[in-house]
């Protein structure tokens, strides 16, 4: 079982804060799974990041845009009660 980071004062102020309600029997396991991730969060915190170079030049690889046919929209539409110009046609419920 991992160390208790959250006592009963921070898990009401939590619930306080989030405007939820936590029941006494899922109070246990509420305070254990928030304890585990904030201290996973302490072990990043204490990490050493000295050397490490936070205005890196890293970026998501761009892929091609690339038009492909898909048959989707005819497969949905042949199942349409009606349907024109790829289009679902509905009745008019606005005036």
């Amino acid at each position: 079982m991992t160390h208790e980071i959250l006592d009963d004062n921070m898990l009401n102020k939590l619930q306080r804060l989030a405007m939820i309600e936590i029941s006494e029997n899922e109070r246990a396991k509420v305070k254990q799974n928030l304890s585990e991730v904030l201290g996973f969060v302490q072990n990043l915190a204490s990490l050493d990041t000295a050397g490490v170079d936070l205005q890196s030049e890293r970026k998501t690889p761009m892929r091609d845009d690339v038009v492909h046919e898909s048959p989707v929209a005819s497969d949905v539409l042949k199942h349409a009660p009606k349907s024109s110009e790829n289009f679902f046609v509905v009745p008019k419920i606005i005036e």
